[in-house]
């Protein structure tokens, strides 16, 4: 099996990914570790071939761990480095995003990253793409030598490359257990040619030897915040005994291969086409997998195999909604259960202006609500009534010649609008869908319903010529706030 990918034409990767998140725990009693002295057990994972390595701004020292070492190489370009930017909810300015970077490269003591992940929290707020595109501009200088994201669903990515983003790479969630990635997610990354970056392809550890046959722990007796996180998907895939079903089913394949549990759970995934690699976590100096990382690449899984597994997999019950939505929206399966160890609040995407006793207005800024004299959306009592709304944020369309992109950000603005107002898109009663051509029907419809699966509101979807060049949907809607 190959051992290197390219993501780019300048950007050949490891398949095995080594993520250095567990320097942050190594740091957690308040010591820093050594970045001389702990980068050099590094180079046994690079004499290896495994010659990735990715970090973030949040992982303690890993940063300046990595940077250290990239630095005593005689040839530096034997290694590629990924960092993350994962900035709070709100607005994003252009200063702030050169900061961050600028923060990346001192840390990494590197004149250009090779690829910057980008994490956005919130998206019926329109500032993520403001970061993406600030981030483009840092590309276009040199600071920044590719851009990935990190944790996007299915209908942001699409969004953003469909708005002119070169972004290479989303790193996400995918394993046996959490099978998200194979639905729009994979749709999205052959059409505009993306490649996934999985991590918790081993679940915490749940995917391994370690756990078979055995009963079910509490969640006090769990040792880690990793585990606590991924019992949640376990719980949330049907529980215990469809998950003991599929250790069960992995052992005995990997018995055939002479392989551990481990190996085959992250080799499948390296089987779809959407994988660039998959990302194993590394201890530094303490609990070193490398050849058993490597020996994985090795494997060839026959179909037999594959078909054994898909069979296991349908025991499972399918982890809700798209790639990231754990950090986004219930259940949030995250080690405490809710967002409370990331955040502390998501600021509003507008601000309502109070206009009569029993009246507020929102206005999104777009130079038409000024010269034509309406605003975005207007509350009277508990009904509000959102304009009909097109894919624009400030003076540029977003989306480009992707009918879906712009009805999934329109679907976004709307949001944005009713949560501002104190409601939430389970609030809306009514929607009305214009399309420039009767051929774009089908993907807008498509995207209307996944944003409004179980909300069902009263639609009707019509052609109708619209003003402006380019824009190819116009949707408005109506809220009753419950």
């Amino acid at each position: 099996m190959q051992t290197r990918i390219k993501l780019a034409k300048d950007l050949e990767i490891s398949r095995v990914v080594t993520g250095l998140w567990q320097i942050a725990d190594m740091e957690r009693n308040g010591t820093t570790l050594d970045p001389i002295a702990t980068s050099k057990f590094m180079a046994p994972y690079v004499e290896a071939g495994l010659t990735s390595f990715d970090m973030a701004d949040h992982y303690g020292s890993s940063e300046i761990i990595a940077g250290t070492f990239k630095n005593s190489l005689g040839d530096k370009d034997t290694v590629q480095l990924f960092t993350k930017w994962v900035p709070k909810p709100g607005k994003i300015s252009r200063e702030e995003v050169r900061a961050a970077v600028q923060t990346a490269l001192d840390r990494m003591q590197q004149t250009s990253i090779d690829l910057l992940q980008f994490h956005a929290w919130y998206y019926p707020d329109a500032s993520w793409l403001d970061g993406l595109f600030y981030l483009k501009e840092l590309q276009e200088e040199g600071l920044i030598k590719h851009i990935g994201v990190t944790n996007f669903d299915a209908a942001h990515l699409r969004i953003a490359l469909a708005s002119g983003i070169p972004i290479v790479s989303n790193q996400i969630c995918h394993s046996l257990i959490d099978q998200r990635a194979n639905g729009n997610m994979a749709i999205v990354c052959r059409e505009y040619n993306v490649k996934l970056l999985t991590f918790g392809t081993l679940a915490g550890g749940f995917l391994t030897d370690k756990w078979l046959n055995k009963t079910e722990p509490t969640y006090e007796e769990l040792a880690t915040w990793s585990q606590m996180k991924y019992k949640r998907f376990i719980d949330t895939a049907g529980g215990w005994e469809p998950y003991q079903n599929l250790l069960k089913t992995v052992k005995k394949i990997a018995d055939k291969h002479n392989a551990s549990i481990a190996n085959i759970a992250s080799r499948f995934i390296l089987e779809s086409d959407a994988v660039a690699s998959v990302i194993v976590g590394a201890r530094l100096g303490e609990s070193e997998h490398i050849d058993d990382n490597r020996r994985m690449l090795d494997i060839q899984l026959d179909d037999d195999d594959i078909e054994a597994i898909k069979k296991a997999q349908l025991q499972l019950t399918l982890i809700p909604g798209d790639c990231g939505d754990e950090y986004r929206k219930p259940p949030f399966l995250t080690a405490s259960g809710d967002l409370s160890d990331h955040l502390e609040t998501i600021p509003k995407a507008f601000t309502p202006i109070k206009t009569g006793e029993n009246r507020e207005q929102i206005f999104s800024g777009t130079e038409w609500e000024e010269y034509a004299g309406y605003c975005r959306a207007v509350k009277i009592g508990n009904s509000i009534h959102v304009s009909g709304t097109t894919a624009t944020h400030g003076s540029l369309m977003i989306g480009g010649s992707d009918a879906a992109a712009q009805a999934h950000f329109i679907i976004d603005k709307i949001e944005g609008v009713i949560t501002s107002f104190g409601g939430t898109l389970a609030d809306v009663v009514r929607t009305r869908i214009f399309v420039n051509e009767l051929k774009d029907w089908e993907p807008v419809a498509r995207a209307h319903g996944e944003r409004f699966k179980g909300i069902n509101p009263a639609n009707t979807l019509v052609e109708a010529k619209l003003v402006g060049d380019g824009y190819m949907v116009e949707i408005e809607a109506e809220a009753i706030l419950s």
